[in-house]
C-alpha cells in the first residue's frame, strides 16, 4: 500500500471516529436508572422509594466529575438536581421527613436507549400518610450529547391535580440544582441569567429565561445551565438564587396575589426545562443560541 494511500485511510477513519454519533444508553440498575454516553456514566436518575423524591446525580460533566453536589449538613433537602414542591395542601414534597409528604415512582419505562438519545418515561404519585394525593404527574426525561463538551437533560413534566390544589408562597418548588462546591460564586464561580446579570445579589427575583452556573476546578472550566421553556405556565419565572451553589426558577415564591397559587381539580400544568452540562463559560458554551433553538421546539 502506499504510503499516501495509508495516510489517507487513516485520516479517513479518523474523521468518522471523531463525527461519529455517541452512543447513549439508558439501564434500570437496582432502584436507578444509568444514563451512560459510549459506556462513560453521565447521570443516574435515583428511584427509591427510601427518597423525598426522585433525582438525578450524579450529573458528571465532560471531566467526568460531578457538577451537582448530593446534600449537606445545613442543606439535605438539596439533592443534586431535582423536582419537587413544599405547601402543597399542607403537605411538604421538598424537604426531608418522608411522613409530610414524598413524591413517590409508580413506574420508570425506558423507551429509548443505545442511539443518539436515551428516553425514559417516569409515572409518579404525590402522597403522604393521613391524606389523599393531591397531585400525579409524568415526566419525559431525554438524555443526549450535542458535542463531547456539551449534555443533554431535556426534563418535560404534566402535573395533573387530582382534587384542588393550594400551594401557600414558598421558595421550595420545582426544578433545581444545588451546584458541586468547587463551582459555587462563594468559591470563585459564575452565576449569569439571560440578561448578563451575575451573582445571588443582581439575579435573586429576577424573570430570566435561562441561567447558567460555572467554575474552574483541576485546570478546567465546566458547569451547567437551565432553561426554562418558553410554553411553560409561570414563563419566565423569577429565580431564587444562592451564591453557595442553589439556583431554581420558582414561581410559587412569587405568586400574584403574595399569598398563594391555587390550581383546580384536573388542571394539567406543563413544564419543560432543559439542562446544558458543558465545559467553559456561558460564551463558550454558547448557551445562548442554544436557548434560541430549544425555545423553537
Amino acid at each position: 500500500m502506499k504510503k499516501s494511500t495509508l495516510i489517507s485511510l487513516i485520516l479517513l477513519t479518523t474523521t468518522f471516529v471523531a463525527t461519529a454519533q455517541p452512543k447513549v444508553t439508558a439501564e434500570q440498575v437496582g432502584d436507578k436508572i444509568e444514563f451512560r454516553v459510549n459506556g462513560n456514566l453521565f447521570t443516574s436518575y435515583i428511584l427509591s422509594e427510601f427518597e423525598k423524591y426522585p433525582f438525578f446525580f450524579p450529573v458528571n460533566g465532560p471531566s467526568n466529575a460531578t457538577v451537582t453536589s448530593m446534600r449537606n449538613a445545613n442543606y439535605p433537602h438539596h439533592s443534586s438536581l431535582f423536582f419537587g414542591c413544599d405547601k402543597v395542601n399542607g403537605g411538604n414534597y421538598w424537604q426531608e421527613g418522608l411522613d409530610e409528604g414524598q413524591i413517590v415512582s409508580l413506574r420508570a419505562d425506558i423507551l429509548e436507549s443505545g442511539g443518539d438519545k436515551a428516553v425514559i418515561e417516569n409515572e409518579n404519585i404525590w402522597k403522604r400518610p393521613g391524606a389523599d394525593a393531591p397531585i400525579k404527574d409524568k415526566r419525559i426525561i431525554t438524555v443526549s450529547v450535542t458535542s463531547p463538551e456539551k449534555f443533554q437533560i431535556d426534563f418535560d413534566i404534566v402535573m395533573e391535580m387530582l382534587m384542588d390544589v393550594t400551594i401557600d408562597k414558598t421558595n421550595h418548588s420545582l426544578f433545581s440544582g444545588r451546584m458541586d462546591p468547587d463551582l459555587a460564586v462563594i468559591n470563585g464561580g459564575t452565576m449569569i441569567n439571560a440578561e448578563g446579570e451575575t451573582g445571588e445579589k443582581d439575579t435573586f427575583g429576577k424573570r430570566s429565561a435561562w441561567m447558567d452556573y460555572y467554575g474552574e476546578r483541576m485546570g478546567k472550566m465546566e458547569g451547567m445551565a437551565i432553561m426554562q421553556h418558553p410554553s411553560n405556565e409561570w414563563f419566565p419565572a423569577p429565580w431564587f438564587t444562592r451564591d453557595y451553589g442553589f439556583f431554581s426558577p420558582t414561581p410559587m415564591y412569587w405568586p400574584e396575589n403574595d399569598k398563594n397559587i391555587v390550581l383546580k381539580k384536573g388542571e394539567q400544568i406543563k413544564l419543560r426545562y432543559r439542562v446544558l452540562v458543558h465545559t467553559g463559560n456561558h460564551l463558550v458554551a454558547k448557551i445562548a443560541e442554544e436557548f434560541e433553538k430549544y425555545k423553537s421546539e
